[in-house]
């Protein structure tokens, strides 16, 4: 072995993948902040500003707001392992990935799941969903909100209305809607929704901010079943954020990071950030489509604003260009499952949602196509500066 190391240099790439995306200055600053202990008062002062941020990225009233340590899929666990509970129903709507995920999660709990699963990319019919959920009348209700797998957005308020009707609890998957679009968790009627870090709140991975109604918190306190994982569970940690008595150790590291990726979505304004997401969308959209390529997602009201999911033309390998690509620093991302070599998946969230961003990824997009031998039919950048010209 050497006797000595250099410093550790990570090469710049450019994220436009799913997750992570692009980090703020600002952020990385606050993250060389020195480190304290997960005890000391001024972790917890650090850890009281997020919930009440998370009150506000979140649009809830909810005072059970929490980052648990662990990722977006941490926060999936927590939320299914606290709530599904063994031979109880668990409905599960999913028409992706992650739908599946969650679904899986529950069947390991031992819970009685029942889906409604629609094609990867196909949205429910908010009928069919209310009558499925009236029909099989479960605990608990979950769904994807923003489905990453297609760049599908999913309507909550039909799915949450009819799982009321019949007393079920629902919990949101949020992770690539909460920064980007709006959740809305308390005008939805979301009792359980998670998300995380990295993409449209603009942080490094690493924390699963969570919430909880109060409907959804009454019944978790008359749980009499354990619930099954010691570190998931949402009131023992709650007994560490709330009532500051130790639990595990949290990075303060990583509460720094959300703490300023909070401030700076609060400072911008949710609508103000909702409309940058939507503009700079509807600009990447007009020039993939003035390329000649089709988008995954059909109808324009169905597709996220944080992630772009084009079709791959006909001819075109999908590696090769995300290769390409990789070789001049920019990171993309190819679909999986059915949509393996069928769809690229490029993530335009949080910092990494600008103009500038939009215009880049296309240009790059389109060199890499046309090193395949894809001729685009016409102008991408043209086709978003018009629309991007247009929204101001």
């Amino acid at each position: 072995m050497p006797n000595s190391y250099p410093p550790l240099q990570a090469p710049r790439r450019f994220l436009f993948g799913p997750g992570p995306s692009p980090v703020s200055p600002r952020v990385y600053q606050a993250m060389a902040q020195p480190v304290v202990g997960h005890l000391d008062p001024f972790f917890f002062e650090v850890t009281e500003q997020v919930r009440s941020l998370l009150g506000y990225v979140y649009s809830t009233r909810n005072e059970f707001n929490l980052a648990m340590s662990g990722t977006g899929s941490a926060g999936m666990e927590a939320a299914v392992a606290s709530f599904a509970e063994p031979g109880a129903k668990f409905v599960l709507l999913t028409n992706g990935f992650f739908g599946d995920r969650i679904g899986e999660m529950a069947r390991r709990q031992g819970a009685n799941v029942v889906r409604l699963a629609k094609q990867w990319g196909e949205p429910f019919d908010p009928q069919e969903a209310r009558d499925f959920i009236r029909r099989e009348r479960p605990r608990v209700v979950a769904f994807v909100q923003a489905e990453t797998s297609t760049g599908m957005f999913n309507q909550a308020k039909p799915i949450c209305e009819a799982a009321h009707e019949v007393e079920a609890l629902t919990i949101g998957d949020c992770v690539t809607s909460l920064g980007g679009m709006p959740v809305m968790v308390d005008e939805n009627g979301i009792d359980i929704a998670y998300s995380c870090t990295q993409k449209g709140l603009g942080c490094p991975p690493g924390l699963a901010p969570m919430t909880v109604s109060p409907r959804a918190l009454e019944r978790l306190r008359a749980r009499t079943a354990l619930v099954h994982s010691w570190y998931l569970d949402l009131l023992l940690l709650d007994t560490y954020f709330s009532g500051h008595r130790y639990h595990h150790t949290a990075s303060a590291t990583m509460f720094y990071a959300l703490r300023e990726g909070l401030a700076m979505v609060a400072e911008e304004g949710l609508e103000n950030r909702w409309e940058r997401h939507r503009r700079n969308h509807l600009a990447f959209v007009a020039g993939i489509e003035a390329m000649g390529l089709e988008m995954h997602v059909a109808n324009a009201s169905d597709r996220l604003w944080t992630l772009n999911t084009p079709r791959v033309p006909k001819g075109v390998d999908d590696a090769r260009v995300r290769q390409y690509l990789l070789e001049r620093d920019i990171e993309i991302a190819g679909g999986f499952g059915p949509l393996a070599g069928q769809v690229f998946r490029i993530g335009l969230m949080g910092y990494g949602s600008t103009s500038e961003d939009v215009l880049f990824i296309l240009g790059a997009l389109e060199d890499a196509l046309r090193h395949q031998g894809y001729a685009p039919a016409g102008d991408a950048r043209a086709a978003a500066e018009k629309t991007l010209n247009a929204a101001v």
